[in-house]
């Protein structure tokens, strides 16, 4: 074959490719997002209507049906629409047909929504749009407490202090903080004192907003100078906002400490949270369908710490449901058993073939065919997962027949007295044909996944594609490594052949593997006997084969069906409802009762 005889007059490119590859690799890998699973880049865009103490069947009967009608009429490749309704605002889900641009959706959804925005309820405002997919999930969630600081402060300092210093990790999303109080500033009117200073609450309002005024006032030249001039009215204090006049009545000034109080408040609590019995305010950390869990881990938890530097000493901070754990332990528990798995080959081999120097140049084979398979998944785009690295797992043992087979067929044509570089490209040409049509079989078992859809189609494809490169690979290298290897190992082995006695290093595998020969022969020999007792009766032994394949059917209904199989993350939730329209405080109450 032409490229058999291309590696052995240019051994040295083909040895330097290898180095090549062995030594980049591991470099484009470290640059490759790791995660649990492939990226699910199925589209969804959430459109999120809000109208302040509007109840949940006015918002689904005004805003969300409506909306819903607009973008089925107008809105291009939707797959499904879901829409709930809470008191105050609305989500509906838009997802979309697989291939769909999700600028070009979202763009669609925009004009849709601010088109129907006149038939809706007066005051109702543009809705909040929001892309995501099904790779955007939380891996990381900080609980903010304080024993000093109120609700109000920590939700303050949680919104305004930490998730803007996290939000510039890359591939991070933060929503809205839960728990917590969201701070505002609360004005308590007394309305006997209203009624007695003939006042209503549209005055007190109207004062307030007249003494928060910044006006645009220019500059001032004085002398050689020009300086801005600043007519910043806003109270430098929230309890100095009661000092605000609001009308004058017989030369009587009627302040806002007369008919109100203002203070530091807190908009109506919706969600409670509580870290170790203590009020808390939760930050979940999200990661993009492109990013990787490890990388945006990381940089959240190295982003926290120089944060923690600049707020007050008074915030405790702690991680939990850190899903690069759980990542990191799912990857390297894959990894390690891929490892176990080539090093049994290994091990096999040199057991049947007696040559270290065969299990040495399978063993570097290995290796450099599964590097080669996650550089090509890398170029695409994938990223390295359980599916990807189970893959290469599986293929493990597949790798290892090229190699095997053409080491075999070449030390047959040398025994029997052919020159090497003859016997080498006589070798392995003779089965270069039969190991392509091997190698396509193998793959185009693969083929069928590429025409799966929806979460199917992104789970298998990276494994199937992670199985065919690393088999084409592994036909390539041992058409070009291989050969290359041996000439080089057998024209040495030739070199010593006048040397006949055996390093003391290699006594004990020696010894190993003549027993295991002889083990083997006897276990061939007793094969032999029970194949030809099984021939000899082949009526009973066919009807006992398909009695035991028709007994196995009758298992299936006693398996158990699952999208994935149940995992143990070391945690557990338990989830409480309380009865419709129950009050929040009632709520924490109860879950009080269940903690305690």
């Amino acid at each position: 074959m032409w490229i058999v005889r291309l590696a052995l007059r240019r051994p040295y490119t083909f040895v330097v490719a290898a180095l090549l590859l062995l030594l980049m690799t591991p470099f484009v890998i470290t640059k490759t997002p790791t995660d649990i699973f492939p990226a699910i880049n199925i589209p969804v865009v959430s459109v999120i209507w809000s109208y302040t103490g509007l109840p949940a069947d006015q918002i689904a009967q005004r805003l969300v049906y409506g909306e819903e009608r607009a973008l089925t009429t107008t809105v291009d490749n939707i797959e499904h629409i879901e829409s709930i309704s809470y008191d105050s605002f609305g989500v509906i889900k838009v997802f979309f047909q697989q291939g769909t641009n999700p600028s070009t959706a979202v763009a669609q959804l925009t004009a849709v929504s601010q088109t129907i925005l006149k038939q809706l309820p007066p005051g109702t405002t543009p809705p909040l749009i929001i892309q995501y997919s099904a790779s955007t999930v939380s891996i990381l969630q900080f609980g903010i407490s304080s024993t000093k600081l109120s609700e109000q402060q920590v939700f303050d300092i949680a919104l305004n202090q930490i998730r803007v210093g996290l939000i510039s990790v890359p591939g991070v999303s933060i929503p809205y903080p839960y728990g917590g109080k969201q701070r505002v500033v609360s004005v308590d009117l007394d309305l006997k004192a209203l009624e007695a200073n003939n006042l209503v609450e549209s005055d007190v309002v109207t004062a307030i907003s007249n003494g928060s005024l910044t006006y645009p006032s220019g500059t001032a030249k004085i002398g050689g100078k020009e300086v801005p001039i600043d007519l910043n009215v806003n109270p430098p204090r929230i309890d100095l906002l009661n000092n605000l006049p609001i009308k004058s009545v017989g030369g009587t000034v009627i302040h806002i400490s007369d008919v109100a109080q203002v203070r530091d408040g807190y908009f109506p609590q919706e969600n409670i949270v509580r870290q170790d019995g203590v009020r808390s305010t939760l930050l979940s950390i999200f990661k993009n369908g492109s990013a990787s869990t490890l990388s945006v881990a990381a940089g959240a938890k190295a982003a926290m710490a120089n944060i923690l530097k600049t707020v007050t000493s008074d915030i405790q901070v702690k991680q939990f449901a850190d899903q690069s754990v759980f990542v990191k332990a799912a990857v390297s528990g894959v990894v390690r058993e891929g490892v176990i798995a080539a090093a049994l080959t290994a091990l096999m081999i040199l057991l049947f073939l007696g040559s270290w120097r065969s299990t040495l140049i399978i063993a570097v084979s290995i290796p450099l065919s599964v590097l080669s398979s996650l550089a090509i998944l890398s170029l695409l785009g994938e990223t390295i997962n359980i599916m990807t690295l189970g893959g290469l797992a599986l293929a493990v043992g597949i790798l290892v027949d090229d190699a095997t087979v053409t080491i075999e067929n070449v030390e047959r044509h040398l025994a029997s007295g052919e020159k090497l570089e003859d016997g080498i490209l006589k070798g392995a040409g003779e089965i270069a044909l039969p190991a392509m049509v091997s190698t396509f079989c193998i793959c185009i078992v693969f083929v069928p996944m590429f025409s799966l859809s929806g979460v199917a189609r992104y789970l298998f494809v990276p494994l199937a594609e992670a199985v065919m490169f690393a088999v084409i690979s592994s036909y390539v290298l041992s058409r070009t490594l291989v050969p290359t290897m041996i000439m080089w190992f057998e024209r040495r082995r030739h070199e010593r052949a006048a040397a006949t006695h055996v390093p003391f290093w290699i006594r004990p595998l020696v010894a190993l593997q003549q027993g295991f020969e002889k083990a083997f022969d006897r276990f061939r020999g007793a094969y032999a006997n029970l194949l030809g007792t099984v021939l000899g009766n082949r009526a009973a032994f066919t009807a006992g084969f398909l009695s035991f394949c028709v007994a196995t059917w009758l298992l299936v209904p006693f398996l158990g069906q699952n999208f994935f199989p149940a995992v143990d993350a070391g945690t557990f939730r338990l989830h409480v409802r309380a009865p419709t329209a129950t009050r929040i405080e009632q709520t924490a109450k109860l879950v009080d009762e269940v903690e305690a």
